[in-house]
């Protein structure tokens, strides 16, 4: 029996996905592959089968459907085997704010934040119960910063960091570590489904090379990881400024900078 747990991974037929599926294969552990594509899925868990020996499990699933998601809720909810869920489905869109329309803000919205906070939902009081098992989710540099111009798209990734230290804080003393992955232009079908140009950007980074330092990430426990971060400083120092104002965030009276002058 295999004592790894298994690794449910959304969005896994390419990109960051099937490279999760294939460093965690690596390492031993049993997979189930969500995505809406069952062919590019059942080819890619052949594949793992061969060469990681490990057990492999198709599970076709649209996320932007509600079918979608309540199918693969209750794996989550009923397969006690699954032990880490990676949270990487997601979609961008082209355009910007008055460009898109209401159908393009509804889709990024319920891809990128219900699913992925239903599936968190889904599987958390199983994990808290138990004491243990992981969450990854896949957020994105953009959430946080707004000067990219990519509004909806980056306030759906801002809510994911936020959704990722809100568990961690939750869940972290319950024995259940969630971690947020922020990747930066990583060279992925996201970008070509969504009509933009990948050459756009000044650089990219390969989905290799993001999920290989993403996983150092994970051995180390951090809840945040900024994979194309250099310095870790500027990090901690946002988080430091971020937390020094929380004493001064709750108070019975307006601050005397907005006291009328008239």
């Amino acid at each position: 029996m295999n004592a790894k747990p298994t690794v449910l991974i959304t969005g896994a037929s390419a990109g960051i996905g099937s490279v999760y599926a294939d460093r965690f294969a690596r390492r031993g552990h049993a997979l189930v592959l969500v995505a809406r594509d069952g062919a590019r899925l059942n080819a890619l868990a052949a594949r793992l089968r061969a060469e990681s020996r490990v057990d492999v499990d198709v599970l076709a699933a649209d996320l932007a459907e509600p079918a979608g998601i309540e199918a693969v809720e209750a794996r989550l909810r009923d397969d006690a085997r699954i032990g880490i869920l990676v949270n990487n489905a997601g979609a961008a869109a082209r355009g910007g704010f008055t460009d898109q329309t209401p159908g393009d803000v509804s889709a990024l919205v319920s891809l990128n934040v219900v699913s992925l906070t239903r599936l968190s939902r889904a599987i958390s009081p199983r994990l808290a119960q138990a004491g243990s098992g992981a969450i990854i989710n896949l957020g994105s540099v953009v959430g946080l910063a707004p000067e990219l111009g990519m509004s909806v798209y980056g306030a759906t990734k801002a809510f994911v960091l936020f959704l990722s230290q809100g568990l961690h804080a939750e869940l972290g003393p319950k024995g259940v570590y969630v971690q947020a992955v922020l990747p930066s232009v990583t060279r992925t079908e996201l970008w070509e489904r969504a009509g933009l140009d990948l050459n756009a950007f000044p650089t990219s980074m390969t989905a290799d090379e993001l999920v290989d330092a993403a996983l150092v990430g994970f051995d180390r426990r951090e809840t945040v990881t900024i994979p194309s971060l250099p310095e870790i400083g500027q990090w901690l120092d946002l988080e430091a400024a971020r937390k020094a104002m929380l004493p001064n965030l709750v108070q019975q009276h307006a601050a005397k900078r907005y006291e009328s002058t008239n």
